[in-house]
């Protein structure tokens, strides 16, 4: 299985048509058609269902696609290594982030970084935990944003110099939004959002022996949808101080949750990892602004 046969792939599955992504590809249909079956063949699954004028993936051709995509990302990460061993100015950095006001201490650096090496093309992707760090071991990224304290033994880490603040976001004319702070017992038997990661680590420690009369309504990887549901009257979001618009004009409000509830944000890079010098340059960088 050849990286070009899975970028050729990953062409056909975007543009859901074999003329299309022939194009896109600047080779022929023939061939393209000829490189798809021979992957299909290899793999002994078929990875395409074809219609009459589109072509859609099946269940095999999903899980292909998630891998391929991985794949391709990291052969061109590799190669924008080594070619950018001996340029110290310049050079690709690779970044996958928790949602956090927090974020703004590392787009501070990297603003300051690109005014010293504007050769930097930094690239940021989005996620919780369990799917930067996925992408972090598999080599995909060079630095992760965790909302957790990281594991030790596999990682490096910087702390953010400050920590967000959980609070609950409402509609603005709701009786709740009243109040100074929000109380375990404020919730009980309301619909709540929250992220997955936060309703199992964080508000657990919030809320105590409690938490078994909460009701998750539903789980959130991205407070802003999350919050098009609050507006829609559906249910209530835990969530990061100042992560969801909530001035005069949203028609949402923020409120604290009490006790007072903290999460610190974490940097972090594997052991042992070796970086590229643009890399190293920026990581000194921040090690110097975080301290």
């Amino acid at each position: 299985m050849e990286i070009r046969t899975l970028r050729y792939f990953l062409a056909v599955a975007r543009e859901e048509n074999m003329t299309r992504a022939a194009e896109y590809l600047h080779v022929t249909q023939p061939t393209l058609s000829k490189q798809i079956q021979s992957l299909e063949e290899e793999l002994g699954k078929k990875l395409f269902i074809r219609h009459s004028f589109r072509i859609e993936l099946t269940e095999e051709g999903i899980l292909l696609r998630k891998r391929a995509e991985d794949l391709v990302t990291m052969a061109d990460k590799i190669l924008g290594e080594f070619t950018a061993l001996d340029d110290v100015t310049g050079g690709d950095v690779y970044f996958g982030l928790a949602e956090s006001y927090q974020i703004r201490y590392l787009a501070r650096e990297i603003k300051r970084f690109k005014e010293i090496c504007p050769g930097l093309r930094y690239h940021i992707s989005s996620g919780d935990t369990e799917q930067v760090t996925e992408k972090l071991d598999k080599g995909v990224l060079d630095f992760a944003v965790l909302a957790e304290e990281p594991d030790t033994a596999k990682y490096h880490y910087l702390t953010f110099p400050e920590a967000d603040i959980w609070g609950l976001v409402m509609p603005s004319n709701h009786p709740l939004a009243k109040k100074e702070s929000i109380l375990a017992e404020d919730v009980i038997g309301l619909p709540l959002f929250c992220s997955e990661q936060g309703w199992k680590r964080d508000i657990p420690h919030w809320c105590g022996e409690k938490m078994d009369e909460l009701h998750l309504e539903g789980s959130f990887r991205l407070p802003y949808n999350a919050s098009l549901f609050v507006k829609e009257g559906l249910g209530f979001l835990f969530s990061f101080e100042h992560l969801i618009d909530t001035s005069p004009e949203s028609g949402l409000a923020f409120r604290p949750l009490a006790p007072r509830l903290e999460a610190k944000m974490y940097l972090i890079w594997k052991k042992y990892q070796v970086f590229t010098p643009i890399a190293e340059r920026l990581l000194a960088g921040l090690r110097e602004r975080f301290a």
